[in-house]
């Protein structure tokens, strides 16, 4: 993996770096015009956000019914990019929203849904922190809680009313003139944050290897 590290950060530098040309040649889209174009970072983080929450969620998992402490390490740094990807996610939305909407918050049924998710993830880096003894296990039964509402959160436009899109809409993009051109760099910018997601999550496993081995030099000079 540490030999993949450096060309996947380059590879995902580069897409990153590419990604606004293709925002800028993408078509007007008819109603919203200029602010539509936040869409395709907006949704990209969530598709990030989306695989924080998954590999939190094994993770957690793992660690509560078997204590893999490799487990619990993916775990812990998934669940800060959950926050962060999750929280660009809130940013860009309001941007839009106020636009698009005439508000920065709508305070919607997936706009709420998505605010629970957050704060279930600030809630597991507290207890990590100033948990105490044994707060990893209650922690991981908070990530693979948090990653269970997920589906909600991208059901709740189907569901319950809301000013969002139906889930519907990106099968429709198609249908749009220019559409296919909104499709390539709608999944241009989402691999390019999937990809920023690994490079990230890889490094913050890696802080956490090494924490954990200056963990045990300690507890060696100690005896």
């Amino acid at each position: 993996m540490r030999k993949l590290f450096l060309p996947l950060v380059v590879i995902t530098a580069a897409m990153f770096a590419y990604s606004p040309v293709l925002i800028n040649r993408a078509p007007y889209e008819s109603t919203m015009l200029l602010v539509q174009k936040i869409f395709y970072y907006h949704f990209a983080t969530w598709m990030a956000g989306t695989a924080a929450l998954t590999v939190c969620g094994i993770a957690s998992a793992i660690y509560l019914f078997a204590g893999t402490p490799r487990a619990d390490r993916i775990g812990v740094a998934s669940a800060e990019l959950v926050v962060i990807f999750v929280g660009f996610g809130f940013f860009s939305g309001t941007l839009w929203g106020r636009k698009a909407w005439g508000t920065w918050f709508a305070g919607d049924a997936r706009v709420m849904m998505a605010l629970i998710v957050e704060l279930i993830f600030f809630g597991y880096l507290l207890v990590r922190k100033y948990g105490g003894p044994g707060s990893e296990k209650l922690a991981a039964a908070m990530g693979v809680f948090g990653a269970a509402t997920a589906p909600f959160v991208y059901k709740s436009v189907d569901w319950w009313r809301t000013i969002h899109p139906k889930t519907s809409v990106m099968s429709t993009l198609n249908d749009t003139p220019g559409g296919a051109i909104m499709w390539s760099t709608v999944l241009f910018c989402s691999v390019t944050f999937v990809l920023l997601f690994a490079v990230a999550l890889a490094a913050r496993i890696r802080l956490e290897n090494l924490r954990a081995d200056l963990d045990r030099l300690y507890l060696a000079a100690e005896d």
